[in-house]
């Protein structure tokens, strides 16, 4: 998630990471997702299942937009991107890619993950610990609040906000207040799931970007076990544009559609979930 050496020589303060390749999948039954509540529990310290994909649809993304956080709302995508100096929020037009409406932000601050809450759009920054309130309509800043450590990515569900801090632990945030609730720590196979990153809410799961990482992890927000991987080696292995790590889950709840994208990423991609 952190800035570091691009293709274009930003300067930056993780290791360059190429993204694996070499991933291929075949036609298989889509995975249907169950609610949580209606799911087999699995035992403390059983691995979850790792699962493929298929690809759907592709759809022009701007390859200069570091992606920190998506979201699929009205018909529209909404983006946040980082870096000092580039950090945006943006509304955009799915099939084409084009931004139809933007408001940059301040080079005082890295803009994080951001999620839909009724009308507003609310925006992390990654080491200011300060997050932005805007309009979602106008992009008009409303108000700000503060937490501490860092911000990372963002989601919420039907009452809560759900914020990722590079940790293995999401909290749970009132919406109103945005007063800290509960914590949750992710595990796997009883062992914590570090570099949680870009979150989604999915049919009661939480979805998040394991920065650094081509997996994407199915979490039980009730208990924080790991319900399943997603593994999205080589979705991007044919182009030939630089691009970083992948970041960026959008769901379509009407259409019962998934969107996945990366920071840099000249694509965008409608996948489905598929048995390994």
């Amino acid at each position: 998630m952190r800035a570091f050496l691009i293709a274009l020589g930003i300067l930056a303060a993780h290791p360059w990471l190429t993204p694996r390749t070499g991933y291929s999948t075949h036609p298989a039954p889509t995975v249907s997702l169950t609610p949580v509540s209606a799911q087999s529990p699995l035992r403390a310290d059983a691995t979850a299942p790792v699962f493929g994909y298929s690809v759907q649809q592709t759809y022009p993304h701007d390859a200069n937009a570091f992606t920190q956080g998506l979201e699929y709302v009205g018909g529209y995508l909404y983006e946040s991107t980082g870096l000092n100096g580039r950090s945006s929020i943006r509304k955009v037009k799915l099939e084409t890619g084009a931004v139809l409406k933007e408001r940059a932000v301040s080079r005082d601050y890295f803009g994080e993950g951001i999620t839909i809450w009724k009308s507003a759009l609310i925006e992390l920054t990654w080491q200011s610990q300060v997050a932005f309130v805007y309009d979602r309509n106008t992009f008009e800043p409303r108000r700000m609040f503060t937490y501490v450590g860092e911000g990372w990515g963002l989601t919420h569900d039907a009452t809560s906000l759900i914020m990722s801090d590079g940790t293995a632990d999401l909290r749970v945030l009132d919406p109103e207040t945005f007063k800290e609730r509960r914590r949750i720590t992710v595990t796997d196979g009883g062992r914590p799931v570090p570099r949680l990153n870009e979150l989604e809410y999915v049919k009661g799961q939480v979805f998040a970007n394991i920065w650094t990482t081509d997996d994407i992890v199915r979490i039980d927000p009730a208990s924080g076990r790991v319900l399943g991987r997603i593994d999205l080696r080589g979705l991007l292995a044919a182009s030939a544009t630089p691009a970083d790590v992948l970041n960026g889950i959008a769901y379509d709840e009407a259409g019962d559609r998934l969107f996945v994208t990366g920071k840099l990423w000249p694509k965008l991609f409608e996948i489905k979930i598929r048995p390994r």
